[in-house]
């Protein structure tokens, strides 16, 4: 493969007016032959998987074709705009590129390949003056380069300002180069003046002991000094790990262990995760109803009275902004015993008295099927938002015995609030519809802690199992 010597891109300059230049057979295919190299450099393993411009262009195709009018366009090119109807049957001949019938659309004869030991290559020099001082330096400093070695990038290092800084990196294609630049006899000079030079390890170990750093810190400035603005195949890389998670989510079965059975969880129509009526338990007498002269409360007002009642554990609430009453759902039936110590240990709601009582059957019925689909929705959300699915069988989103609680994880730490807490509830009703409001419409509020326990996101915890039981955890081209 033939690599042509370093050179800038700048793919957002265009030519220049076609001048008449007239040269002799000798001089034209000297400069048809360096054109050729310009060319195949924006197309080398060196440049185009970190060139985004050409990146694009070469991904855009399917057949990886780029228009040649496009790449004879670019800055570094205008030297060779008399020759532009002769570049095309010139790149006939290069064993990196090949050209359409027409002439008008060039790529490359293989796939980008990943260079391989890039680093070790590479070389620092410093002491090149100013472009001011330097007529079509980076011409000169190829020259320069190539006479030790060929060479397949002269980075000309900049500030924020784009100034040159007088140094560059240099990557020779062989070791060959770095060592006859390196240990060269005399010394390379640059107009007569000694050059200060190293290797590109030389150059960030220098960089670091000069900054006293160490360990981690001694790292990353040494990737910072290498680290490239735009990478495809790290791109590539990450595009395709992305991709074999999706693929391992979609092959899993997602759960939901609700009231102490698994559910599997499906997408219905729209994508909206739901679970098969027929197959929602029914535990009676594991609901209470709520009733007081109040019609609008925070959040945390009743929550947090039943959370102390309770050690700590959260119940499933359902509160409409509005109303003077909802439903609080346990996880297993209550005895008498417990309706007493719920009606003798949560007897006002904001300073607003509080009555307690329990519902029929099919209105129980109804409520828990709501709690169960109220919870699927928001487990199969969280999975698709990137939680892990932790499960039980062949995967899902793992919810604890007592009343649906999920461990997949959310966007947000403790409850779950990244994942579908407060801000869900602040949209709609727990276990709601998920379409828009009717116009008209009260905006409604449920009252629920941080995700509810049957929501499947981290850190939530069950409902209220009445007997004390152990708490659950809770799972907390940059140069210097």
């Amino acid at each position: 493969m033939v690599e042509a010597p370093a050179v800038t891109v700048d793919a957002d300059s265009t030519t220049t007016a076609v001048t008449d230049v007239v040269m002799n057979e000798g001089e034209e295919k000297i400069k048809l032959d360096k054109a050729v190299r310009q060319i195949e450099f924006y197309f080398a393993d060196s440049n185009l998987p970190y060139d985004r411009f050409m990146w694009t262009l070469h991904a855009k195709d399917a057949e990886h074709w780029i228009p040649l009018d496009i790449v004879t366009s670019f800055k570094r090119m205008r030297e060779y705009a008399p020759l532009l109807a002769k570049i095309p049957e010139a790149l006939r001949a290069s064993q990196l590129l090949e050209v359409n019938e027409s002439g008008k659309q060039v790529r490359r004869r293989t796939e980008p390949k990943e260079p391989v030991g890039q680093f070790e290559r590479s070389v620092y020099a410093k002491g090149f003056g100013t472009e001011e001082e330097n007529s079509k330096l980076q011409s000169r400093l190829e020259d320069f380069f190539q006479f030790y070695g060929n060479t397949n990038e002269v980075r000309m290092r900049r500030d924020e300002e784009k100034k040159f800084k007088g140094s560059v990196f240099v990557e020779f294609t062989e070791m060959g180069g770095v060592e006859a630049f390196l240990n060269a006899d005399p010394k390379p000079k640059w107009d007569g003046k000694d050059l200060v030079i190293m290797s590109k390890e030389d150059y960030c170990q220098m960089k670091v002991k000069e900054k006293g750093l160490t360990g981690k810190a001694a790292q990353f400035r040494k990737d910072l000094i290498t680290r490239r603005k735009f990478d495809a195949f790290k791109n590539m890389e990450n595009e395709k790990k992305t991709n074999e998670v999706k693929k391992e989510v979609e092959k899993k079965d997602i759960y939901l262990e609700y009231l102490g059975t698994k559910l599997l969880i499906t997408p219905d129509g729209k994508g909206v995760g739901t679970v098969k009526e027929e197959e929602i338990p029914f535990i009676k007498g594991a609901t209470l109803k709520f009733e007081g002269a109040f019609d609008n409360v925070s959040f945390n007002a009743l929550k947090q009275p039943i959370r102390d009642l309770f050690e700590g554990q959260t119940p499933f609430i359902k509160y409409q902004r509005g109303d003077n009453h909802g439903l609080v759902g346990f996880s297993k039936p209550l005895t008498e015993e417990d309706i007493t110590k719920v009606k003798d240990g949560v007897k006002k709601l904001e300073d607003k008295d509080l009555t307690w009582s329990t519902i029929g059957e099919e209105e129980e019925k109804a409520f828990q099927i709501e709690r169960a689909r109220s919870a699927a929705r928001a487990v199969l959300r969280n999975t698709e938002d990137g939680g892990p699915i932790r499960g039980r069988g062949r995967g899902g989103a793992r919810g604890g015995a007592r009343g649906g609680r999920g461990r997949g994880r959310g966007r947000g730490g403790r409850g779950g609030r990244g994942g579908h807490g407060r801000r869900e509830n602040d949209r709609k009703d727990v276990g709601g519809d998920d379409g828009p409001e009717q116009a008209g419409e009260k905006r409604k509020r449920a009252v629920e802690p941080d995700g509810g326990p049957d929501v499947g996101v981290r850190g939530v915890e069950g409902p209220p199992a009445i007997q004390s039981a152990k708490k659950a955890k809770t799972e907390a081209d940059a140069a210097p």
